[in-house]
């Protein structure tokens, strides 16, 4: 049987200043705060042990905070002790996730609010079916090297049948 397709909960970012991040995905992303920066500590507690479960003993504190996109996606942001930037932030040939998407139908406008609050463009907009659908992207970076994509229709009818035909 095949299964029923589930439903995305959240992503977790790994960002160096979390006060600033989250300013950039409430302020410039528009994502709602749903939970202010709170520090977690490594010790006893219910979360302290939920995150040493995770992140192995000696992790010592973090700081972490939760938004959430109009359609309910949670962002998850922790600040960790000592972390560092990757030497390449789209390293696309490891395996893992190398970007997230977030869809706005006026893709040029916050790209411009984007690059406006310290963030990247990485390339021209492009068309995904020029002449033919309006469809847009463009992949970007948040102003500490995160990198996403820019999307002005919903996956769904980007990839739908006839895509690429």
């Amino acid at each position: 049987m095949t299964p029923t397709p589930r439903t995305f909960s959240h992503i977790g970012l790994s960002v160096p200043d979390l006060d600033s991040a989250v300013k950039f995905y409430s302020e410039v992303l528009g994502f709602y705060v749903i939970m202010q920066p709170t520090e977690i500590l490594e010790d006893d507690s219910d979360i302290g042990q939920m995150c040493t479960d995770v992140f192995g003993p000696g992790w010592g504190k973090i700081r972490i905070a939760h938004l959430a996109t109009a359609d309910r996606v949670g962002i998850e942001l922790f600040e960790f002790d000592g972390n560092t930037a990757p030497a390449n932030n789209l390293n696309y040939r490891q395996h893992g996730t190398f970007h997230f998407a977030i869809q706005d139908p006026n893709l040029e406008d916050l790209l411009a609010k984007i690059v406006a609050a310290g963030g990247k463009q990485r390339m021209p907009v492009r068309e995904y079916f020029p002449n033919d659908k309006p469809y847009r992207m463009v992949y970007v970076e948040d102003p500490f090297g995160i990198v996403f994509e820019l999307y002005s229709h919903s996956y769904e009818l980007t990839y739908s049948a006839g895509a690429y035909e």
